[in-house]
């Protein structure tokens, strides 16, 4: 059996007001199906760093990794063997440069039309869960007490 090649990928999910939108990307090889930006990871790069610089490479969008998303996702691409880890990134900001794939934000119900693999439709179900949670609140440095003042 082949090792597989691994690889990392961003599930971007904005929120607005009750609403979220779904980022997706054209696929290099195919350009009539839309995907999570992926790609491979580089030495001495985690996964989830992967997914967020393929997230700003492949789509212009700069974003925080909050969770992975299911296990690692295994195929063939026709070539190779593929094992993709997901994970669910929350944008801060977008800028129109990509690497030359259209870029499109979707409602989830559009989305999971729009995808043309189970395994994608799935993997955003599980996403969507994870941006449902209350939200993750980032805890504050506490400021110190100060010290009593001794008295003479």
């Amino acid at each position: 059996m082949p090792t597989p090649v691994p690889q990392a990928g961003g599930i971007v999910i904005r929120k607005r007001g009750d609403r979220l939108s779904v980022l997706l990307v054209r696929a290099k090889s195919d350009p009539t199906i839309w995907i999570f930006p992926k790609g491979h990871i580089e030495p001495g790069e985690t996964a989830a760093e992967t997914a967020a610089r393929e997230t700003k490479e492949e789509a212009g969008v700069h974003g925080d990794v909050i969770a992975p998303v299911g296990a690692p996702l295994e195929f063939h691409n026709g070539r190779r063997l593929i094992c993709v880890q997901y994970y669910a990134i929350r944008p801060r900001r977008e800028t129109a440069k990509t690497d030359g794939r259209e870029k499109r934000w979707f409602s989830v119900d559009a989305a999971l039309k729009a995808m043309q693999f189970a395994a994608d439709r799935a993997l955003l179900r599980r996403a969507v869960k994870v941006f449902a949670r209350p939200a993750i609140v980032r805890a504050r440095p506490r400021r110190r007490a100060e010290a009593p003042r001794r008295t003479r």
